[in-house]
């Protein structure tokens, strides 16, 4: 007997929505060689909707624009919970990232206009490349993608696309509730702390799973701080800690799907993990 399908939540309130439902029936399709899995795919815009999902992607977007119509469709809460107290499998490209980092700058967000939904212990700096005329595209090395990581087992460089893209500028400590030592810096905007289950059960640490080279240039130019980043240079583009995921960079703008084949094979483990610990479907 097939197991029960795996609904996959798409926040749909803007931003590139569309694009990652299209590389996720890609993904779908080459999965489904593998095994008998079904999976469902919806747009999300309320909470009743979230309920129903057991994961979640974040697209790229204008991450303040989304924070505002979140509030206004009353899904931030239920979002805070999906991401920092079931730990459902989440994952943000460009603007998710940003939403999904436990603090984030200022910058282009005026104070009490920017509310965010947390999950990764980082500190993110949002249009660290510049404006939108500045967006590139760089070929970018991603060892998760590899057989022995989950993926599969093609390490071609990946196409990366940075439009107006941040960086994890520093890896947090992990800690209980809100990030107070980040909370004291004017400049930074912080996620609210989330106090159930999965908080307080044990250290989770953030992976570093991309780095973009240039690193030490940029911090030799701007003296951006590279706290947490050891001797290894280039900036983190792509990171993640338990079941959350972020990436800087759109793999949704383009033809290549092996980014969203690797994060559903995640979620299919998440979720016979989370079956067997609690005898959920």
């Amino acid at each position: 007997m097939p197991p029960s399908a795996i609904t996959i939540g798409v926040l749909a309130l803007q931003g590139a929505f569309h694009e990652h439902i299209k590389l996720l029936h890609h993904a779908i399709s080459q999965l489904q060689s593998e095994n008998e899995q079904d999976w469902e795919i919806l747009e999300i815009r309320t909470p009743d909707a979230l309920e129903r999902c057991d994961a979640l992607i974040i697209p790229g977007g204008e991450s303040t624009s989304v924070s505002l119509v979140a509030a206004r469709s009353g899904l931030l809460e239920p979002l805070r919970d999906f991401v920092k107290i079931h730990r459902r499998p989440t994952w943000g490209t460009c603007a998710g990232l940003i939403l999904l980092s436990e603090s984030a700058n200022r910058t282009g967000a005026k104070k009490g206009g920017q509310e965010l939904v947390g999950g990764l212990d980082v500190r993110v700096k949002r249009n660290f490349f510049g404006r939108q005329v500045e967006s590139f595209e760089a070929e970018l090395e991603l060892p998760f993608l590899s057989a022995e990581s989950g993926g599969e087992g093609n390490e071609e460089l990946f196409r990366g696309v940075f439009i107006r893209a941040p960086v994890v500028e520093k890896i947090l400590p992990s800690v209980e509730g809100e990030q107070k030592v980040e909370a004291e810096r004017e400049e930074m905007v912080v996620a609210p702390g989330k106090d159930g289950v999965g908080q307080g059960e044990g250290s989770w640490p953030v992976e570093v799973m991309a780095r973009l080279p240039g690193r030490s240039r940029r911090v030799m130019e701007e003296l951006v701080e590279a706290e947490g980043l050891e001797e290894e240079v280039g900036d983190i583009v792509a990171v993640r800690q338990r079941n959350v995921f972020g990436t800087s960079f759109h793999p949704e703008l383009t033809a290549d799907a092996r980014i969203h084949v690797w994060w559903l094979r995640q979620v299919l483990e998440a979720v016979q993990e989370r079956k067997n610990e609690y005898g959920e479907r």
